[in-house]
């Protein structure tokens, strides 16, 4: 099994559920208040330990209890944390999570800590020591662009989830293997609007055509599309009632990846990650919704 290193966010999520999400302007009733162990990085490195996946983290926590208890969290779930820091006089990353009635959320996320990893915090024996890299856009950009040219000078396969979705350098596009996003992540990124299928594979050849290798677009309810210089080829999701959407997309690149580090083709790792991501979405919270791997293999959904 291939050795997998997360380099990202790791956030104390602070989650109430409501009836309907807030318009501007207007004040709304919360039901319930849990402190839940978040954080993209986090959330993939968690799902990845799981699933039985060989993960290390790298990332920022502050000096704080919120940092402790994440650690903690990552370690319980099979996560080498030797490589997560604590930035002194900094908060932990915090993430503010409205989930509605309909199972989707809207969230606010304070970076703390996560904007203090720079390049230099980055060890040349740390990439040098796995065989793939998977990072997120809650750490500063400068950080990601250095460890992903690093990760390609020595070889190493690099899953991007640019998610917050902003601009992307070129220098960055053309050091990813696979790039995994939704639709309003690829709109960000390649400037097409999306409004139907031919506008998502007019802004997956777009960013192929910077350098990207592979991606994959996912489209919640609707499944995923795996887009190569060669084809395309669409996956459907399974039926489920969604409960809450906070880790579906970390639990699927999770799935995805550990698939990967075992040599699975593409197309076995996409349906073992929808497998996933169904599981995920039926209950409440980022970590706390994460399947074990019994629970995937056990898994009896319907497309």
């Amino acid at each position: 099994m291939k050795k997998i290193l997360v380099v990202g966010s790791l956030n104390m999520d602070l989650v109430t559920n409501v009836r309907v999400t807030p318009r501007v302007g207007e004040t709304v009733l919360g039901r319930g208040f849990e402190k839940i162990p978040g954080g993209k990085g986090a959330n993939q490195a968690a799902a990845i330990g799981r699933l039985k996946g060989n993960v290390k983290m790298l990332g920022k926590v502050g000096d704080d209890s919120f940092g402790e208890i994440l650690k903690n969290n990552l370690q319980l779930n099979n996560v080498d944390i030797s490589n997560v820091y604590v930035q002194k006089n900094q908060s932990t990353g915090i993430a503010m999570i409205m989930v509605n009635e309909d199972g989707d959320n809207s969230i606010v996320v304070i970076p703390g800590a996560n904007f203090d990893l720079m390049p230099e915090d980055i060890k040349d024996s740390v990439i040098r020591d796995c065989d793939i890299l998977v990072s997120q856009l809650e750490i500063p950009l400068e950080t990601i662009e250095y460890i992903f040219k690093k990760a390609k000078d020595m070889n190493k396969y690099t899953i991007l989830n640019p998610a917050p979705a902003c601009k992307l350098s070129d220098n960055l596009l053309e050091n990813i293997d696979l790039l995994v996003l939704n639709e309003t992540e690829i709109e960000v990124l390649s400037d097409v609007k999306i409004n139907s299928f031919e506008d998502i594979i007019k802004g997956s050849n777009f960013l192929m055509d910077k350098g990207v290798k592979e991606i994959i677009v996912t489209l919640g309810r609707e499944g995923a599309v795996y887009f190569s210089n060669e084809k395309h080829i669409k996956f459907n999701a399974y039926k489920v009632t969604a409960v809450d959407t906070t880790a579906a997309g970390d639990s699927f690149i999770a799935g995805l990846t550990v698939k990967l580090s075992k040599d699975k083709d593409i197309c076995e790792a996409i349906e073992f990650a929808t497998k996933v991501a169904a599981i995920t979405v039926t209950r409440k919270g980022a970590q706390s919704s994460l399947p074990t791997l019994e629970e995937v293999k056990n898994f009896k959904g319907v497309k």
